[in-house]
Order: C-alpha cells, then structure tokens, then sequence
C-alpha cells in the first residue's frame, strides 16, 4: 500500500467544513475516508454541494461502475491502474483495498506496472493497455485498430469497450479535479503539481 506522501497535504482554497458541520451522508463518507485513505478533505470541500458528491457516488458509482456490464472486478483493476498511473495517494490507499476485495490477486497488484506479466490474462491485458491510452499524461491517446481487435478477441464487446472508456473518462476527469482543486495527496509521480508554498 501506499504510505508515503510526497507532497504537502492537500490545502485548498475552497472553504473545508468540519466533521460536525457535514450533512449525516457525507459526515459517513467522511469517516470511510479516514479509515480507507487516511485523509478527508475531498469530504470538507463537499460539504459545501452535498449533493455533486453524492450525485458521483450514487449515480456514477452506483449506477455505473457497481453494475453495468463490465464485472466490477475489472473495473476495479483499471480503476487502481489509472490511480496508480495518476499518482493519487488518497486514491492508491483506497483502491488497492477496494481491487483486493472485487477479487484482484495481490500478485497483479504487484505487477501493474508491467502489463505483460503473467499474472494477467489476454482480457486483463487488453484492459490495462486501455488504462494507459486513457491516462492523464497521455495526450496521444488512442484506441487503435490493433488495440480495439486485442480488446475484442479477448472477449470485449463493442458495448463493454465503451462503457470502459466512459468509465476511465469519468475517473481520469475527476482525478484531474482533485489535483487541480488540491483535495488529495498526492504522489511523485502525479503529472499535476501541487501550487508551491
């Protein structure tokens, strides 16, 4: 798991509201941040529009990436990869746990940075090459004809393609926020600094 920062803490400008002052919702959200992620200042600045937050985890979360038609496992697979490609530490603490529960082995936790391994199969394969065309540091993108053919031989429908892309926009848009907005620590690797003291 990912322990170290190594960058300040996150300061936003937004105004931050305490524990106590948070609608009963996202006072919850609040303490499953602390005790998944070690850090709740996403929560704080929430507080001030209740109800963006909980329109991102019931209808995006809830809606979308829980159900849908892509099994959450692989989700969650891609949703740690782009993390971890990100440099999002509040995010890394939070969706190695989340991976590891949705039945991701601690073996291709351990190799995500090589796609190759064999501890993944051809569709697992396809899936984290997906992750990296869709990253925030990739500005070349591409779903290419032989990346779509991968996909779709290793079983993706054209459907399941698309709801993955939309998917890791989602997440990679909103890890952009995070950064840009400084809601979360973040890691050496984060392509978006943090503003310098």
């Amino acid at each position: 798991m990912t322990d170290q920062k190594s960058f300040p803490s996150p300061n936003p400008l937004l105004a931050r509201l305490r524990r106590d002052d948070l609608p009963p919702r996202l006072a919850e959200m609040w303490d499953m941040a602390m005790r998944d992620r070690d850090e709740a200042v996403l929560f704080e600045v929430a507080g001030n529009a209740p109800e963006v937050i909980e329109w991102y985890y019931d209808r995006f979360y809830g809606e979308m990436f829980h159900q849908g038609r892509v099994e959450v496992r692989l989700k969650q697979l891609a949703r740690y990869k782009l993390s971890k490609m990100h440099g999002c530490a509040f995010c890394n603490r939070g969706n190695e746990k989340a991976a590891l529960a949705a039945g991701v082995t601690p073996e291709q936790i351990a190799a995500l940075g090589n796609v190759e391994a064999a501890v993944f199969d051809n569709k697992e394969r396809a899936l984290l090459k997906l992750c990296e065309q869709m990253t925030l540091s990739n500005m070349e993108g591409n779903l290419s004809a032989d990346l779509h053919a991968e996909m779709r031989t290793s079983g993706f429908d054209e459907g399941e393609i698309f709801e993955l892309g939309v998917v890791m926009a989602v997440l990679t848009g909103m890890a952009k926020m995070l950064f840009v907005f400084d809601l979360v620590s973040r890691e050496a690797v984060c392509p978006i600094r943090p503003p310098l003291a």
